[in-house]
């Protein structure tokens, strides 16, 4: 008799490993992305990304098939979060952001989860996903332009080639793409503009692609794990940023529930699942690890392979785990020229924009031009892109995307509705 992928409950084997991997492989481009960006290290996201999702299952009881890794909702803050106060203090913030979805879980745990929908929605968490996806623009396009600060690292003009390579190659494996080929397009986006790296640069004799990373590492590195501290300010800049994925998580697990028939918003309850985000999190910024989110991406191989077994997510978490002590991962990462992944940057920001949008047009095309809507969104949109910024003494100041977030959800509860008509 063969063995049925399709089985739901727990039941891990060494029958699983291979699927294990493939899920690995699915999930490896937009990973490493978020540490690449963020100046983390690429090999601590491995390393959390496996250990938090074995705690999202010891947590859930082995019930629900996904695995977490580096959340992109939180690049922006990180990378603010770093030029102002250093990696460290930028890891206490993430750290008490996974607190935060920890605190989520267990206010579901007493009052339910109407309260969440009540305080924080679709209009505030649209237009707040929305920011943090155009707020990243500006990286993206200094990216694919190689510009690094006020430093151009490659001719403009070959930077703009090697972006347009690696975003077009993106767009058609996204757009064309068959089977598990059309859920890895960025690993696809960047093997093309890395070839193509390497072309133009023996055409043109300039050295496009330094090859001293890879060299340098060792077989076997111990991920450069880095301890927090914990500095008021940043905790309080990153912690209204954690407000939008807190709600993403809701229809992440509800896509994943969908796909295997399951209701895993009752068991093992959005309670346990959001616990189990949490606390992954939170061991994350302990360690110097991004937060960690579900991945629609292994979500879609899931729906290809209908490997509902949820223990295959535990040997894509062993790999991960595996592959963070191995040094040549790193240092081969280390070599993608930074136009390539800006071009795919560009479509990564832009898809998060759409992910707001999409959020933002659940309240209807007709409720989105309600003049408290109106208000509501447009005030958040303009906060977060412009990048206002207030400070409040002691060296804390609330800016952009976290006092988007704020400004949304203080507006949602002192504005009032609108009058249905006006008495002459």
């Amino acid at each position: 008799m063969s063995r049925d992928i399709t089985q739901t409950d727990y039941k891990f084997g060494p029958g699983q490993a291979l699927v294990g991997a493939q899920m690995l492989f699915v999930a490896f481009g937009a990973l490493v992305l978020v540490p690449l960006l963020t100046g983390l290290d690429p090999s601590v996201a491995l390393f959390t990304a496996g250990v938090g999702t074995l705690i999202f299952q010891i947590v859930t009881r082995g019930k629900v098939p996904v695995f977490l890794a580096s959340s992109f909702a939180f690049i922006a803050p990180i990378i603010y979060g770093v030029q102002t106060w250093g990696i460290p203090s930028t890891l206490g913030g993430l750290a008490a952001a996974g607190l935060f979805y920890v605190v989520i879980s267990f206010a579901i745990r007493i009052w339910g989860s109407d309260w969440l929908h009540r305080y924080l929605p679709p209009v505030v968490v649209g237009p707040v996903i929305m920011v943090i996806g155009l707020a990243l623009a500006p990286v993206a396009i200094n990216m694919a332009t190689g510009l690094a600060g006020d430093t151009q690292i490659m001719p403009k003009s070959y930077a703009l080639i090697l972006a347009a390579v690696s975003l077009g190659t993106t767009m058609l494996i996204a757009i064309r793409g068959r089977g598990m080929v059309k859920v890895v397009p960025i690993i696809f986006g960047v093997i093309a503009g890395y070839l193509a790296a390497l072309v133009l640069g023996a055409i043109t004799g300039e050295s496009l692609v330094s090859f001293q990373s890879f060299q340098d590492a060792a077989w076997f590195a111990v991920p450069g794990f880095v301890a927090p501290e914990f500095n008021m300010a940043a905790i309080l800049f990153i912690l209204p940023v954690a407000i939008a994925p807190a709600i993403e998580h809701f229809g992440d697990v509800m896509a994943i529930s969908s796909v295997t028939k399951k209701d895993y918003l009752k068991e093992p309850g959005i309670q346990n699942t959001m616990l189990g985000d949490g606390l992954a999190t939170v061991f994350a910024g302990l360690v110097g690890g991004p937060p960690n989110t579900t991945y629609s991406e292994v979500t879609g191989a899931v729906t290809l392979t209908r490997a509902f077994n949820p223990a295959v997510m535990t040997w894509a978490a062993i790999f991960a785990i595996g592959l963070a002590f191995v040094g040549k991962v790193s240092g081969a990462l280390g070599t993608i020229p930074m136009p390539v992944m800006g071009g795919i940057m560009i479509l990564m920001f832009g898809m998060v924009t759409v992910v707001g949008l999409t959020v933002l047009a659940r309240i209807g095309a007709d409720a989105l031009t309600n003049s408290r809507n109106m208000v509501i969104v447009s005030t958040v949109l303009v906060i977060g892109i412009g990048g206002l910024s207030i400070p409040f003494g002691g060296g804390f100041t609330l800016a952009g995307i976290g006092l988007a977030g704020v400004a949304g959800v203080i507006l949602n509860l002192i504005l009032p509705k609108e009058a249905e008509h006006i008495e002459a």
